[in-house]
């Protein structure tokens, strides 16, 4: 597989995005922080969604290239909602994970005809001062230079800890390949979740949504999701689905995840 990476001119700014699949409705996939561009996996991106390509076309953005000094997640959003409305999207389908599902709920409450269904995982409504401590954590490392633990941090937060140590040499190499452009814009987007907090708006969601969480997210915690539900559980186009076991990045180790999203995104019950 070798999956073409794209970029989105605006006036304000340049955003990398890649495209595969061949369906006739349309997925956005926002991914969560990383330590590197995304893009760099867009190959291994493609290969994890590929139970969703006969249904969807899908397009998975990065954060813009040229990021000011400070980078708040609301400018995230207005800057993702840009790219896809430059490439004449609308009513598509939205997942966003961690990060990226912040963003991703900011957009259906700010531009609520660029979407028609919601997946929400391993995200939060707000980041509280205990939510923060971890990335606060990372921030230090990348601060420091100290690419190699910042990997193993990350790794470490993100992952259970059985995964984690299966994982180590690979992350300890992959730490390796960290440039200083890459930690400058990892400091930039991490910081940009201060004071996140769009709890009150949540009402402001008016499209089907899924929740998915894990109770043993050692990054956002799994109160996050389900405080996010509680918000639409009065509503049968709604849901909500805990995993216990696969931690933060369940949305990259449950082996469930995709087919978990194609059923909600296909389901004529949640039109």
């Amino acid at each position: 597989m070798n999956i073409q990476i794209e970029t989105i001119k605006t006036n304000a700014f340049t955003m990398n995005y890649c495209q595969f699949g061949h369906g006739k409705e349309t997925l956005v996939i926002l991914p969560g922080l990383s330590v590197q561009r995304v893009m760099g996996s867009a190959d291994a991106i493609a290969e994890a969604y590929q139970l969703l390509t006969d249904d969807f076309t899908i397009y998975v953005f990065e954060r813009r290239n040229e990021l000011p000094a400070a980078y708040s997640v609301h400018e995230m959003v207005q800057d993702t909602a840009e790219a896809i409305q430059a490439l004449q999207l609308d009513s598509v389908c939205l997942f966003g994970a961690s990060q990226g599902g912040m963003i991703a709920m900011e957009i259906a409450m700010e531009h609520p005809q660029l979407v028609r269904r919601l997946i929400l995982g391993s995200t939060s409504a707000c980041v509280t001062q205990t939510q923060k401590q971890a990335v606060e954590s990372w921030i230090e490392l990348a601060k420091a230079g100290d690419t190699a633990e910042l990997y193993l941090a990350f790794g470490q937060s993100l992952y259970p800890q059985s995964v984690f140590e299966q994982s180590r040499e690979l992350l300890f190499e992959a730490g390796k390949t960290v440039t200083d452009e890459d930690l400058h814009r990892f400091v930039i987007l991490a910081e940009g979740m201060n004071g996140f907090d769009v709890v009150n708006d949540l009402e402001k969601i008016t499209c089907p949504v899924l929740v998915i969480g894990s109770a043993d997210d050692q990054v956002l915690g799994g109160d996050a999701s389900l405080q996010i539900a509680e918000h639409f559980n009065a509503r049968s186009d709604c849901e909500l689905f805990m995993y216990d076991g696969y931690g933060h990045a369940a949305y990259d180790l449950a082996p469930d995840y995709r087919e978990r999203m194609l059923r909600f995104l296909t389901s004529d019950s949640t039109d």
